[in-house]
């Protein structure tokens, strides 16, 4: 039997998105609403897009998204980053487009914690010396 879909799996912060590409006209959909519902800012549609513009397959597939944990910046980049390894799935001849855009790359940055005896993570109480 075919695979009916192609999986990615993205993660940024404290998201994770998981992304399912189905053959179709190009609709999205994240967290069972359209993205341009779910995301209201003109900045993450785009970011969601980017990775199906770059590869001229912007209106090949319709995008199934479950996403959850983190903000709406984190959520919108986790989503991008399913969406570019679900593209290798279906093409892995994408990789070098992907790969020199950077989309590919995990995006390891988190908060640092607070440490104890500190005001935050690197922020000391003030010290006052007389």
């Amino acid at each position: 039997m075919t695979q009916d879909f192609f999986y990615g799996t993205g993660r940024r912060k404290t998201s994770i998105a998981r992304t399912r590409l189905y053959n179709g006209s190009g609709q999205i959909i994240v967290n069972g609403r359209p993205y341009n519902e779910y995301f209201p800012r003109a900045t993450l549609q785009m970011i969601i897009k980017q990775p199906l513009e770059l590869t001229k397959t912007a209106g090949k597939f319709d995008i199934k998204v479950n996403v959850k944990g983190g903000g709406l910046a984190g959520q919108a980049q986790a989503i991008k980053h399913g969406i570019s390894r679900a593209l290798l799935d279906f093409d892995p001849e994408l990789r070098p487009v992907l790969k020199k855009a950077g989309f590919l790359t995990r995006d390891a940055r988190v908060k640092e914690r607070k440490k104890y005896g500190q005001r935050g993570a690197r922020a000391r109480y003030q010290y006052s010396k007389r």
